[in-house]
């Protein structure tokens, strides 16, 4: 029996268990939206904008161990998804995303909208296919899952072309894939875990770095284990937060840009360090020749051999899946009881407390505005650290990772490597709606929020009890921050002098809003949210508009030369310190 391409398509994501189809109808893919009518096995979400749909994917997929699905039209519904593939890519999301195309006849002669989507996506997917043949239609999508889940994740576009979904084929749904010139490792090789175990023996100063690769790959339990068999302190990259729990004593925090005092001196100081699932980026060790200026043996662990040695030269490398890996290393710690000597580590183990003790992370409790950081501080309290917090990017996604302690892997889901600013709201809905019992909390600010407020409609639709912490600093919050620090308090274009009433925003959408001005009424405001467990409820946090994070690592300088709070300022190894007067920042 022959069905039509379209129904091809929802009978693949039928074989593939999707709960959620997150999308946006247009005239390319209404045969695909009249076959997803005609069924009841999954769900579509009808989002507001199409870069809602694919964030909203992402929420899911992040917060779930599942893949995310969007479907979008082709042309403008195909390009506004570019920015969540984009977010996706570079954060290692599996996903698929379903584009429309004109049909086959009309590619390349400029018909009504039309664009080129392999071309436009493919510096940010980690595939895509265009089928022109519907009886490729069931393989492809089954390449697609494959290709997303496997190896390294990441998001795969499928683009089809209109007459392929109305063609006719019969429908094989092949049971598996194999594909010759993609073959993902999955064991590490042998040697190279006896060298690195062997190193770890060794170690005066061993440091655990753990990155998002260690959450992607469910290996939590593997990374707890060898933190608390080897007794070392272990650090996480923004992406890895709740890997290893926030609130151990051995977690020394997130360490990088705006990462914690003695996370960073740790990183920098450390003899062994053994990467796990991390990349050695940018925004983690900034200047790769500082960060190697003070000798160390670095161990790299990663699924994806062009990471390794990307940016920093490691000594012994270890490609396979961090899972796994971590399995055959603690195998053969158990084996040997190989671990660092007890002397050596104890005077490492003094050091950092003594680098801890500075608190990097104290702030004004005294204060008569609202200090962003109290009301991170407070909903972690509140929420006991069991909600799934989503972010936008910025100064309160910073605040978000430094004062939330997540205990839990796949708990904090932010756009790290992308920077997406509107992805908080709508990869909220994608987290509430793959854990419907949870609370989750979107953590963004009064500029980020604006960038897809209108996924609030789809929130009403299909009831997704989001919390809406907004820490609302009337600024581009990042942006005032480096034009204070670094072009003479010239605030170009970051103050938002048009804002929204966002109570009554809230309530025109259906919601519950709340405008919160004094200190005192942050934790009565969190914990009256949290009892309204059906109902959406925006909080609007008035706060302090002068408010910087801190610590601070500027471009190309290196992790021990931070810019430090006020209380610190002794132990200033930055240079804004000497450039400007501090007095006037806080």
């Amino acid at each position: 029996m022959e069905i039509s391409g379209a129904e091809i398509v929802t009978r693949c994501l039928q074989e593939e268990g999707v709960e959620f189809v997150f999308g946006y109808p247009g005239g390319a893919v209404l045969e695909i939206y009249d076959a997803i009518f005609k069924q009841d096995k999954f769900k579509h979400v009808l989002v507001r904008h199409e870069q809602g749909a694919v964030h909203a994917a992402d929420g899911y997929s992040r917060s779930s161990q599942k893949v995310g699905v969007a479907l979008v039209t082709s042309g403008p519904g195909a390009t506004n998804a570019i920015t969540g593939i984009a977010t996706a890519y570079l954060d290692s999301i599996p996903m698929v995303v379903i584009s429309g195309q004109v049909p086959t006849p009309a590619i390349g002669l400029d018909a009504f909208q039309e664009v080129d989507m392999v071309g436009i996506t493919r510096p940010c997917v980690k595939h895509n296919i265009l089928v022109k043949d519907v009886r490729d239609l069931a393989a492809s999508m089954k390449k697609a899952f494959h290709i997303a889940t496997t190896g390294r994740p990441g998001p795969v576009v499928i683009d089809i072309p209109k007459d392929v979904t109305i063609a006719k084929a019969e429908f094989h749904y092949p049971q598996s894939v194999s594909l010759r010139s993609y073959t993902p490792p999955s064991k590490g090789h042998p040697g190279q875990i006896k060298k690195a175990v062997n190193l770890l023996a060794d170690a005066k100063r061993p440091l655990i770095y753990i990155g998002g690769g260690a959450v992607l790959s469910n290996a939590s339990n593997q990374v707890t284990e060898l933190v608390k068999m080897l007794g070392v302190p272990a650090v996480n990259t923004l992406m890895g937060l709740g890997a290893f729990s926030g609130s151990d004593p051995q977690n020394l925090g997130m360490l990088g840009m705006h990462g914690l005092y003695e996370a960073n001196m740790a990183m920098q100081h450390a003899d062994v360090v053994i990467a796990i699932g991390a990349r050695f980026d940018d925004r983690v060790i900034s200047s790769p020749s500082h960060f190697l200026s003070s000798p160390k043996k670095i161990v790299h662990i990663d699924i994806d051999p062009s990471s390794i040695a990307k940016r920093v030269k490691v000594d012994i490398p270890i490609v396979g899946n961090v899972r796994d890996v971590l399995d055959e290393m603690l195998g053969l710690l158990r084996q040997t009881g190989a671990k660092p000597a007890a002397e050596p580590l104890a005077a490492w183990w003094k050091q950092l407390q003594e680098w801890r003790s500075h608190d990097c992370l104290k702030f004004d409790l005294d204060s008569e505005i609202i200090k962003p950081q109290f009301v991170v501080q407070k909903l972690y309290e509140v929420t006991g650290g069991e909600a799934f917090i989503t972010s936008d990017v910025g100064q309160h996604q910073m605040w978000a990772a430094q004062y939330y302690k997540f205990n839990k892997p796949r708990r904090w889901i932010n756009s790290g490597g992308l920077g997406t600013m509107g992805f908080g709201l709508p990869s909220a809905m994608g987290v509430q709606l793959a854990n419907p019992d949870a609370t989750v909390a979107c953590i963004t600010g009064e500029a980020s929020i604006q960038m897809n407020i209108q996924e609030l409609s789809t929130c009403k639709q299909y009831h997704t009890p989001v919390k809406i912490i907004n820490l609302n600093n009337r600024y581009l919050g990042m942006v005032r921050q480096w034009q204070e620090f670094f072009y003479g308090n010239r605030y170009s274009e970051s103050y938002m002098d048009a804002l929204p009433d966002f109570v009554k925003l809230a309530e025109a959408y259906g919601h519950v809003g709340m405008k919160i001005e004094r200190p005192a009424d942050v934790e009565p405001a969190l914990r009256e949210a949290m009892k309204l467990k059906e109902r959406l409820v925006f909080m609007d946090f008035i706060t302090d508009q002068k408010e910087n994070v801190f610590p601070m690592v500027q471009n190309n300088r290196g992790l021990s030369q931070m810019d430090l709070p006020p209380h610190m300022r002794h132990l200033q190894t930055g240079t804004v310190a000497k450039e400007r007067d501090y007095g006037n920042l806080s």
